[in-house]
């Protein structure tokens, strides 16, 4: 997968070894590949966030020499090399080519604009790939600054959904141009 670049973000590949790292450690500094060469990102005990539970089984389903999971981004702030957020897709795309995606950044970088720039980033290059017609996205409703990002990056809201784990959804897509 490629790094994704943004004026203040990089996104980069979830890794095999931050992963495996991850669930050694809370906080921890470790070498990743960067556009111009190996970055070292920090990583605080905030980071997944709520992914965190699902860490385990990412790793137990990764096979053979897959280092990477597919879709799966770190967002690394430039200037300081700290991971401050995760997003990626939720799989792959359904037959129709909606592809879900999912993202959330710490609690310290609320209210910077670092997920509207990173998810954009993102949404840009999954428009990019085969088959991708729409990209989709779920909210809860009560988070509207999660909300906030995807009506600035030109999602639609599309319907209405509930899960056990957020309570009443808002379901958004974004067509491909």
């Amino acid at each position: 997968m490629p790094v994704l670049q943004t004026p203040r973000l990089l996104l980069l590949p979830l890794s095999r070894a931050v992963i495996a790292r991850r669930l050694e450690a809370e906080a921890f500094t470790l070498p990743l590949p960067g556009p111009d060469g190996p970055l070292d990102v920090t990583f605080e005990p905030e980071w997944p966030g709520d992914p965190l539970p699902v860490f385990p089984g990412m790793l137990a389903a990764m096979t053979g020499q897959q280092a990477e999971v597919a879709g799966s981004f770190i967002a690394v702030q430039r200037d300081t090399g700290e991971a401050v957020g995760m997003l990626g897709t939720k799989g792959p795309a359904s037959p129709e080519g909606a592809l879900e995606i999912g993202y959330g950044f710490n609690p310290a970088v609320w209210g910077q604009g670092l997920a509207t720039e990173g998810v954009g980033a993102l949404v840009t290059y999954l428009h990019a790939g085969p088959h991708v017609r729409a990209v989709t996205a779920e909210t809860a409703v009560d988070n509207p600054a999660s909300a906030r990002v995807l009506t600035k990056l030109g999602f639609r809201q599309v319907g209405r959904g509930d899960s056990d784990e957020d309570g009443p959804l808002i379901l958004w897509a974004h067509a491909a141009t």
